[in-house]
């Protein structure tokens, strides 16, 4: 009876996509509406709690082809612009996406995560995907006939193998797929922690400019200040290694607390506030995989690379690669001989979008690129094209990029022009990025 108990069942699909967050669940049904039978693996169940709560104006399009705009648009709060505060300028800067060379995209929306990935999640299902929530992929074994075979284990112990013509790494930060393969590594470029909270009361702007998400620059990072529907915001501090070294024998809580009050902006507008969750921290915030696809096998959104939070990128570039991959899965299933070619234009956009945000994610530390931020000018259109970058529109035909091209030469003509200054924000980048052991428990 208990061998009974512990049988496997084993079944087929032709596509299963490891995780239920906005990557997961944009490839999946738009392979579903193809014809194709999809398998969706979730380990927990919807609602759940996540970070990564602000969007952009290009995720509306996406909304709109998965048919759930009227859905988000009813649980979002309206964003109409960013606002960038530093401690080293008199003034906050605001950018509208109005503003942005693409006029028909002004707004975006901030959204509570749990709230967001269930809609995605349900979509999925109501299209026809196979939806299994509390079920955790535990192994992938890649077959010579050119399937592969998926062991998961449901939360009340029952196993399964799912035997699939093409898997989907789309686990997040979990990187299901690149653990396995041992091909994820600590951007060397980039090393930051996150610690957050939400927060009731906080003091909001006025009128169209309350769902405006904040950015404020403090010695040893950046906070982010994200307002919600029914008075709830979102306060995370992006933070460099050797600052979450010196947490020493402080709760996560007063860690956070203490570092809002060493920015004066920030603790004003919190002032009045009160703390409504767990405060909670990931570590290791930016990594990049060695790959992103194989034979029949890509690894989507997070769970191919991460950089920062700081531009709200991370759900655009995980909706999007869902849609490219769901382009490059239907090729390679229908039309085998076209799949290298399928696959290297995959590639090629999977790795578009994280370089033109780092470039920017880089730098934005850098005195002289904050001046840039803070007093913006619209030469050679480098203020619109920015903007584009800023909304998510980096993938359509909106001729940004020799205006983007523009700007950098501006950034580089500055730096060679300050050289001191220059000079000493590059070394202070390097010491900030510096890899420090912080405690483990912090790792997330």
């Amino acid at each position: 009876m208990e061998q009974q108990a512990k049988k496997i069942e084993r079944q087929t699909c032709d596509v299963l996509v490891i995780g239920g967050g906005p990557a997961g669940t944009t490839v999946a049904p738009l392979l579903a509406e193809k014809g194709y039978k999809v398998v969706l693996l979730e380990k927990a169940r919807h609602p759940r709690f996540h970070i990564g709560e602000s969007l952009l104006p290009a995720n509306l399009p996406l909304f709109e082809r998965l048919g759930i705009a009227d859905q988000v648009k009813a649980i979002g709060m309206e964003k109409w612009g960013a606002e960038f505060v530093s401690p080293q300028h008199d003034m906050s800067q605001t950018f509208h996406f109005a503003d942005a060379w693409d006029k028909s995209m002004p707004h975006a929306y901030q959204v509570k995560r749990a709230e967001f990935d269930t809609i995605l999640i349900r979509n999925a299902a109501d299209k026809g995907v196979e939806v299994h929530e509390n079920c955790k992929a535990k192994a992938v074994d890649f077959q010579a006939d050119d399937t592969a075979v998926v062991s998961a284990q449901h939360d009340d112990g029952r196993e399964v193998e799912w035997q699939a013509r093409f898997v989907v790494d789309a686990s997040g930060r979990d990187t299901f797929l690149a653990n396995r393969f041992q091909i994820k590594h600590r951007n060397p470029k980039h090393n930051s922690s996150a610690i957050y909270g939400h927060f009731s009361g906080a003091k909001r702007h006025d009128g169209q400019a309350e769902g405006n998400i904040t950015i404020f620059w403090f010695d040893h990072g950046w906070f982010w200040f994200i307002p919600m529907m029914n008075d709830v915001t979102s306060i995370g501090m992006v933070t460099w290694p050797y600052y979450m070294k010196t947490i020493g024998e402080r709760s996560l809580e007063q860690f956070l607390r203490d570092g809002i009050a060493m920015c004066p902006g920030l603790a004003e507008r919190l002032k009045d506030a009160k703390l409504e969750t767990k405060v909670e921290a990931t570590g290791n915030f930016s990594y990049v995989s060695e790959r992103n696809h194989g034979a029949n096998y890509l690894l989507l959104g997070d769970a191919y690379a991460f950089i920062d939070p700081v531009f709200s990128s991370g759900v655009m570039l995980a909706m999007n690669s869902g849609v490219i991959g769901a382009e490059a899965i239907d090729t390679c299933l229908k039309t085998p001989a076209k799949a290298a070619a399928a696959l290297k234009r995959f590639d090629a956009l999977m790795k578009h979008g994280p370089k033109e945000f780092s470039w920017f994610i880089y730098r934005v530390t850098n005195p002289i690129m904050r001046d840039f931020f803070m007093y913006p000018k619209n030469i050679f259109r480098v203020k619109e094209a920015l903007l584009s970058v800023l909304a998510g529109d980096i993938f359509g035909k909106t001729p940004i990029w020799r205006s983007i091209w523009m700007f950098k030469v501006l950034y580089y003509l500055a730096n060679i022009f300050q050289p001191k200054r220059a000079f000493m924000g590059w070394k202070r980048r390097n010491f900030n990025i510096r890899p420090v052991d912080v405690p483990p428990v912090y790792n997330a």
